[in-house]
């Protein structure tokens, strides 16, 4: 027994030492640093949004102990995600996976490197669902919670299986009093969009909005129960160009059913800005469909 102890021990630690070669420390705020991932392509860093307090001034401390100063590539706050290029590229010997063959109940290691050393605690799978979107309107491939003790400056590294390939990033910000894993694949979405744009491109259509039951008879003949009811529309915005009201009700845009506000945000992506878009709406008791070019946010 006391063999196959030594020897699991002894592999956590190897995991831990892998790992940890692709683990930096973040110096981007004036308390404690935290964590980053060293990415795939040379130079580039992904930490989480909110440890980079400031724009400038930014360090790395890389995994042999040197530290190099950063320039702040973009940052998303709806993901909790922001990329940092290196003055002096960084070797790349993270492996990362994607989540799909992850089960609640997998054994994972986060890590950290807050200090000069990395660091890491060991837990398991928790919870495991499908795509969500955070508060702030971010999309995450898929939601993934842990039990290991996220302790501080661990937020920005990896969460990394008993192989050591990276699954994701971990951060505290996304939910309030909740530790949550963003997948590799919301990173490697977003981080193409940050160092391509240096933020995520979203569409927008100016207006207030609320969920709302519709009438059984237009539940029944729509195939769904709600819609989103305008509660405000912003003058020229692109709503009001296209002759939305204030009390209409939004049942569907692009072709897409509309029934509460994260299907209207899962529209609302970068690529659908300027383009025009047909919106049915319920407007007096009866449905009409109007066209409406959501704008790029600024």
């Amino acid at each position: 027994m006391a063999e196959i102890l030594a020897s699991f021990s002894n592999d956590l630690a190897d995991v831990a030492e892998k790992g940890g070669l692709g683990v930096v420390r973040v110096e981007a705020r004036d308390r404690l640093p935290a964590s980053g991932i060293i990415w795939t392509q040379p130079g580039v860093v992904v930490t989480a949004h909110h440890v980079v307090e400031r724009d400038e001034n930014i360090m790395v401390g890389l995994p042999g102990g040197e530290a190099v100063s950063a320039t702040l590539a973009g940052r998303d706050p709806a993901t909790d995600l922001a990329v940092l290029r290196l003055d002096v590229p960084a070797a790349d010997s993270a492996k990362f996976a994607g989540p799909d063959g992850l089960r609640v109940g997998h054994m994972v290691l986060a890590l950290g490197r807050p200090g000069r050393n990395v660091r890491a605690t060991m837990g398991i799978i928790g919870a495991l669902g499908k795509e969500w979107r955070t508060p702030a309107g971010g999309s995450v491939d898929r939601y993934l919670q842990t039990d290991t003790v996220m302790y501080p400056g661990f937020s920005g590294g990896p969460l990394v299986d008993v192989s050591g390939r990276i699954l994701g990033l971990n951060t505290s910000a996304l939910l309030r009093g909740v530790s949550l894993t963003v997948p590799v694949p919301t990173l490697v979405r977003v981080v193409d969009a940050l160092l391509a744009h240096g933020r995520v491109r979203r569409a927008r259509l100016g207006v207030g909005l609320q969920p709302t039951r519709l009438p059984q008879p237009m539940a029944d003949e729509l195939g769904q129960e709600t819609g989103l009811l305008l509660l405000s529309v912003e003058p020229g915005s692109p709503a009001e160009s296209g002759g939305l009201f204030l009390g209409d009700t939004i049942v569907s845009l692009g072709g897409r059913p509309v029934r509460q506000l994260d299907d209207l945000m899962a529209i609302l992506s970068g690529e659908q800005a300027g383009k025009d878009l047909p919106v049915k709406i319920i407007r007096a008791g009866s449905l009409l469909e109007l066209q409406v070019a959501p704008a790029e946010e600024e």
